[in-house]
């Protein structure tokens, strides 16, 4: 990866950029409680992931294959994953309680910054490369990032959702491109950075893209699940990304946030 050359930098969302305060299941009870339903955190930990696998063979993206759009989506989850940890529910319950969740995953409430994203975007900005967001989400994206106060740091904001297609397809990346506007744009001086081995990893190399695997604990073992990774492409951390670019271009550390 040849840091000099890079002119496109696109990011993951959900655990690349931003991640959850409180984990899904203890945040869908607390707000359950809000509207009068108590339910074991454990049972729904496992009813929302049953669900969410479920859906997504189901519905896939977010339910713009089958039709069903991403709102009903959502509550399908939301009102199965508490519909299975308590029966009897009434349905004026689930309706609110699902629109309220729904809502309030926009909102800066439910989501902080990974550690190191604040400082990694400030100074890939200050050198001018342009930066997007290619995500396997819905539209409620770029409204997140606003509250996230992270929306002006991207030139464009691609949603899997939106454009019709989800990674790893190249075709999400090729779209980048487009939207970056950056004229006889070649895909090696393009870089993704996510923290999914085969949708983020392999997605962007398979477009003709360099690619970097963040927050990955246990190098080791995710490279023999996944023998494409190059192992100098694979970091714990946004910070350990951000230092290894400024390895490559002879520069120095500097911090600016407290993440």
């Amino acid at each position: 990866m040849n840091f000099s050359r890079l002119r496109l930098l696109t990011f993951d969302v959900t655990d690349t950029l931003l991640q959850f305060k409180t984990p899904p299941a203890k945040q869908y009870g607390k707000v359950g409680a809000m509207y009068g339903i108590s339910c074991d955190t454990n049972s729904l930990a496992t009813n929302f992931k049953q669900h969410w696998h479920r859906m997504i063979k189901e519905h896939p993206n977010y339910g713009l294959v089958s039709g069903i759009g991403w709102e009903q989506w959502w509550k399908e989850i939301i009102i199965g994953t508490f519909k299975d940890a308590k029966h009897n529910l009434a349905n004026d319950q689930l309706d609110a309680l699902s629109s309220h969740l729904i809502h309030a995953y926009t909102t800066s409430t439910y989501w902080k910054h990974c550690r190191g994203a604040l400082d990694l975007l400030s100074y890939l900005k200050h050198k001018g490369i342009t930066l997007g967001v290619v995500s396997n989400f819905d539209p409620r994206l770029s409204k997140t990032l606003e509250n996230a106060k992270l929306r002006h740091y991207f030139q464009f904001v691609i949603t899997s959702y939106e454009f019709g297609i989800e990674k790893p397809d190249p075709k999400i990346f090729i779209e980048a491109m487009k939207l970056s506007k950056l004229k006889d744009l070649k895909p090696d001086e393009c870089l993704h950075v996510g923290d999914t081995a085969t949708l983020d990893y392999k997605g962007a190399k398979n477009a003709g893209w360099n690619a970097a695997l963040v927050h990955i604990k246990d190098r080791d073992n995710i490279q023999s699940k996944h023998e494409f990774l190059d192992p100098d492409h694979v970091f714990a951390t946004l910070f350990d990304l951000h230092k290894y670019l400024l390895d490559s271009s002879g520069e120095k550390l500097t911090f600016h946030s407290k993440n």
